[in-house]
């Protein structure tokens, strides 16, 4: 269990700094991460979301504000197409970095750990939880 739980985390910080990796040529720092990924959960108004809602409204404003002056987000603070493109681009450019872990798995193995982690995925969506 120690193995498994030790091999889950490596993976979860990989898949994480590769989107920290993918943040970095957007332009995109933490809040405003905070900020795309609320709307992209369906989170309305975004400065709602719990990783962000306790920092001063100043701020958040500040965040919305220069999200908005670059196109991302429209005067209500949802999503404008750009906005849609660039957080579908993060995510495309984080899905392909964190490939690298499994690139050395024979297909067989692949295949075998797919069908291994499978009930616990579907456990996983059948919560909400992603």
């Amino acid at each position: 269990m120690a193995r498994l739980w030790h091999a889950a985390n490596m993976v979860r910080e990989h898949r994480g700094d590769g989107h920290t990796a993918a943040l970095v040529p957007e332009r995109i720092g933490g809040t405003e991460a905070h900020v795309l990924s609320a709307l992209a959960s369906g989170i309305y108004p975004a400065e709602s979301f719990g990783r962000i809602h306790h920092l001063s409204e100043a701020r958040l404003a500040e965040v919305m504000d220069g999200l908005r002056d670059r196109g991302l987000l429209d005067a209500s603070g949802r999503f404008t197409d750009a906005g849609r493109v660039t957080k579908g681009r993060i995510e495309s450019l984080t899905d392909a970095l964190a490939e690298a872990p499994y690139d050395g798995l024979e297909p067989l193995k692949l295949d075998h750990l797919v069908a291994l982690l499978e009930p616990i995925s579907i456990k996983l969506e059948a919560t909400g939880s992603k």
